[in-house]
């Protein structure tokens, strides 16, 4: 009897995920470095409806481009980018800001994470020890901890870094946040409210954080009062039972699978015009 030939298993395919506002300047260092330590990964920029050139500078640096017609805030960028991962068969995404502040060498360290502690999302903390020094302002700051504090009520679990931007994903993970209960202004901590309440495993992991070097803080001025508010309130209805819709048994038998969602576009894909 012949022995079956079995053909070798794709290899893990894996996207670094950049939302982008306005920030031309800033994306050619940031795409450089990405590729220099993620050789092997897809770049793929969600450009927000800039004003600026964003999008000519990041197909010029070798990114796929997703364009939105005008800006629909981080939480529909990344969700964009979060449907295409998943609809074009991508195992594992990990995001990273335009800005600059996220080192690739992190980015890089929490896929690793992803695998040694067999986790679904991994965030890249800036206040664990281990993480480099990250001056934040104090009325800032009290408002990450009043976050962690609300988190931790809703959950029982303390996050020591609920507003970063730097996480690497499982398909499990990609696939919640498709979902339309995703935010799509500030998805911090009402999404780890949400995304812990459906057993995948979350893991903090150190991280450096750089300072912006060009550019404006979706954060700056007052826009921080309105933040803080907008996600008190989010979390309240969450407390009141809104949340993701559970994963499929399927899912939470095994990982990784490919997972895909279909969706009706709300972008342009391509080089831009």
């Amino acid at each position: 009897m012949n022995a079956v030939q079995l053909e070798p298993l794709p290899r893990r395919r894996d996207l670094v995920l950049v939302p982008a506002h306005n920030e031309s300047m800033n994306l050619p260092r940031v795409l450089d470095a990405i590729k220099s330590v993620l050789p092997t990964a897809d770049l793929l920029v969600i450009d927000d409806g800039s004003r600026d050139d964003t999008s000519d500078v990041a197909w010029s640096c070798g990114a796929v481009v997703v364009r939105h017609p005008f800006n629909l805030g981080v939480g529909a960028a990344l969700q964009t980018g979060y449907r295409y991962a998943l609809e074009h068969g991508y195992q594992r995404v990990v995001q990273v800001d335009a800005d600059g502040q996220h080192r690739p060498e992190d980015a890089r360290r929490i896929l690793e994470v992803m695998d040694r502690d067999a986790a679904d999302l991994v965030i890249g903390c800036r206040f664990l020890p281990g993480s480099g020094p990250y001056p934040m302002p104090r009325l800032r700051r009290m408002g990450k901890d009043y976050q962690a504090a609300i988190i931790r009520m809703l959950t029982g679990r303390k996050f020591a870094d609920p507003t970063s931007g730097l996480r690497a994903m499982s398909t499990r993970v990609l696939w919640l946040f498709a979902q339309d209960v995703f935010p799509t202004d500030y998805p911090d901590a009402d999404v780890l409210v949400m995304v812990s309440k459906t057993g995948v495993v979350i893991v903090e992991e150190p991280a450096t954080m750089l300072q912006r070097k060009a550019g404006v803080s979706q954060h700056d001025g007052l826009r921080w009062v309105y933040y803080l508010f907008r996600m008190t309130l989010s979390l309240l209805v969450i407390a009141m039972g809104r949340g993701f819709q559970p994963l499929p048994e399927e899912m939470r038998a095994s990982l990784p699978m490919e997972t895909r969602i279909r969706s009706t576009p709300i972008f342009i894909e391509g080089r831009p015009r």
